[in-house]
């Protein structure tokens, strides 16, 4: 959860690295809140199923898309690459795929976007004697 709330807090943040973990922590909980937040829209009857949105979950959906791109270019500076990648995603079928996979990948070394966020959290556990 506190992954999710770090997002939050570098809402407009396009800028250093974003772990797997923080990534994907954020895109867990996002599904979950925007599932459950559907739910209550079906049930106050706020739901119109000819858009397939609600006007709660609808307005989460509009404020999580800043976040949402942030940690998403954050995640790519992670592997090395730039944020704009994400346009890839306008590609059908195989520009998802594609990102898909490069959310998957494992953090590089220190690059133009800053040292590596894995070894910071590395460093900071206490050593075994």
């Amino acid at each position: 959860m506190n992954w999710y709330f770090q997002v939050w807090r570098k809402f407009a943040d396009f800028d250093g690295r974003a772990t797997r973990a923080e990534y994907w922590s954020f895109a867990l909980i996002n599904l979950l809140v925007t599932f459950l937040l559907r739910v209550v829209d079906v049930m106050i009857g706020y739901y119109d199923v000819e858009s397939g949105t609600g006007a709660i979950s609808g307005l989460y959906t509009i404020a999580v898309i800043i976040p949402g791109l942030a940690v998403g270019a954050r995640r790519l500076h992670d592997i090395g690459r730039s944020g704009w990648w994400q346009l890839i995603a306008l590609i059908p079928i195989i520009g998802i795929i594609a990102l898909f996979i490069m959310f998957m990948i494992d953090s590089k070394e220190d690059n133009e976007y800053g040292s590596n966020p894995k070894q910071q959290v590395d460093d900071k556990k206490p050593v075994a004697d």
